[in-house]
């Protein structure tokens, strides 16, 4: 079984790999397959969020008991990345490439800081303070992942 850390950064992996879909697809004025690229970014990444938000955040505020620490930030994080991508998904409804591409490159950027201190810093933490239940926890993160299918 994948630890937590790994399981979430190749998630990362994952919804990076369909951003980089959505831009292409804009970039080449192909509205269609841009808006269900888009979509399926947008659903990947907030199902990521929930993962976290909904189970992984919780155990490791509960057993460390640090409450107000790096799943704070990484809340605060979340909320400042929604708002970003309802910018973009007006934008992708209006078809206007330029601002799309501008504000995705300041997206591009939010998830790579985002995801770097995840990745270097809270993800390794995670892993010591939940290793006795990083397959059930795991197993939990999959599970939602049918639930929004």
């Amino acid at each position: 079984m994948k630890p937590i850390s790994v399981y979430l950064s190749d998630d990362h992996a994952h919804c990076d790999t369909l951003f980089a879909d959505a831009e292409n697809a804009v970039a080449d004025a192909e509205w269609g397959q841009a808006i269900l690229h888009f979509e399926a970014f947008k659903t990947a990444t907030l199902l990521h969020f929930q993962r976290e938000e909904d189970l992984i955040f919780p155990e490791f505020e509960s057993r460390t008991g640090m409450y107000a620490g790096p799943t704070e930030v990484m809340r605060a994080e979340h909320l400042h990345l929604r708002d970003t991508l309802a910018a973009m998904e007006q934008t992708l409804a209006g078809k206007d490439a330029r601002t799309f591409l501008g504000v995705a490159e300041g997206l591009l950027m939010l998830m790579r800081q985002h995801n770097m201190k995840e990745e270097q810093i809270l993800y390794p933490m995670v892993d010591q303070a939940l290793a006795d239940d990083a397959a059930q926890l795991v197993e939990s993160m999959r599970h939602l992942d049918t639930l929004t299918r």
